[in-house]
């Protein structure tokens, strides 16, 4: 199954699932576990920490970072006898930055019965798929009363001031102006063209994470921002007057899930961890409250919401995909222009 065929996939409620396969008596039942903060991780207590893993006996010790010191600590803890974090929630192309640098344990996808149903081509050796959304535009209809149809809407300068950009997600940012000014995913060039102009004449206002870009939106501080149609969505059901637009330049298409370092500490507990992750009663429950799609047959959402989530044939014919590779290797020059360039006065 190809990832424009996953996206294509409706959306109903799973049936029962398998709970997380429960320790032997010798087992160390803490798992260190290392995850963005904010309402992904209370969604992820919520839903499946707190009913599959800690109702069982299992103590999770959560370490609650962006995802630079995320893939630091990974990449440090690589070269010691012992590491101290058994798994890390992270994004696919993050990943394969670590997979290349060894830094990162082949995942052995026999000891997970729920990944019986995962989406064979999101599967990775060394990367379990857990969550996905593309990237797309939010708006508050009440100021931008043109309707949004492109990334490039966000550069309008009739709206400077009034756009919103997150340093989280500089990667997005760099995506999508590459995306307007070549019209493909990876030319720094153009990227580095398109947002020293957007800087000039529009002058986003920059915030850590997603959290400061909601409130700002809400208080009518920035009209526009992109992000995942998950978190639009979100917003809209938390009751924000904000809708989401497709660009028809094509969404940026993003998957999140997690990896076990190469010096995972409790292998077992990880791999407990990793089958509640795709446990289908908790991924319904979870995908209903915050518009992500799951990445497993065995999960799909009815009604309302899963006609929200839903990829139309042809948003999946002009979707991106993050070129892997390319970002691994260019990663850090991307960085360090975004923080030099863009960011610095």
């Amino acid at each position: 199954m190809k990832r424009r065929t996953f996206l294509g996939v409706g959306l109903a409620t799973g049936t029962l699932g398998i709970l997380a396969a429960p320790p032997t008596l010798a087992q160390n039942k803490q798992i260190v576990v290392m995850n963005w903060g904010g309402d992904w991780n209370d969604r992820t207590v919520k839903y499946v920490e707190a009913p599959l893993l800690e109702a069982n006996g299992w103590k999770i010790v959560r370490e609650l970072t962006e995802t630079a010191p995320r893939l630091t600590k990974i990449l440090t803890e690589k070269r010691l006898p012992r590491g101290t974090i058994d798994l890390a929630h992270i994004g696919d192309f993050e990943a394969y930055s670590l997979y290349v640098n060894d830094a990162i344990d082949t995942i052995d996808y026999a000891r997970i019965p729920n990944a019986q149903s995962l989406m064979p081509d999101l599967r990775q050796s060394y990367f379990m798929p857990w969550l996905c959304s593309p990237w797309e535009i939010v708006y508050k209809p009440e100021h931008v009363r043109n309707p949004v149809t492109s990334y490039s809407d966000l550069w309008n300068p009739k709206y400077a001031g009034k756009v919103g950009v997150m340093d989280a997600n500089y990667a997005n940012a760099m995506q999508m102006a590459s995306i307007i000014g070549a019209g493909k995913i990876n030319d720094f060039g153009q990227a580095r063209k398109l947002l020293s102009e957007w800087k000039k004449a529009v002058n986003p206002k920059v915030y850590p994470s997603h959290q400061q870009a909601q409130a700002a939106m809400q208080t009518d501080e920035i009209w526009m921002v992109a992000n995942f149609r998950a978190r639009g969505l979100q917003w809209a059901n938390d009751g924000m007057k904000c809708e989401v637009a497709y660009p028809k330049e094509g969404g940026i298409y993003t998957v999140f899930g997690v990896v076990m370092p190469r010096r995972v500490v409790n292998r077992d507990g990880a791999y407990v961890y990793l089958n509640a992750l795709l446990d289908p009663v908790a991924l319904a429950g979870l995908c209903a409250a915050n518009f992500y799609s799951p990445t497993v047959t065995s999960v799909t959402i009815p009604g309302e919401v899963g006609g929200k989530i839903a990829i139309t044939e042809q948003q999946k014919a002009a979707m991106h995909y993050p070129d892997q590779k390319f970002w691994s290797d260019n990663r850090m020059a991307w960085i360090e222009w975004w923080k030099k360039e863009f960011l610095g006065s």
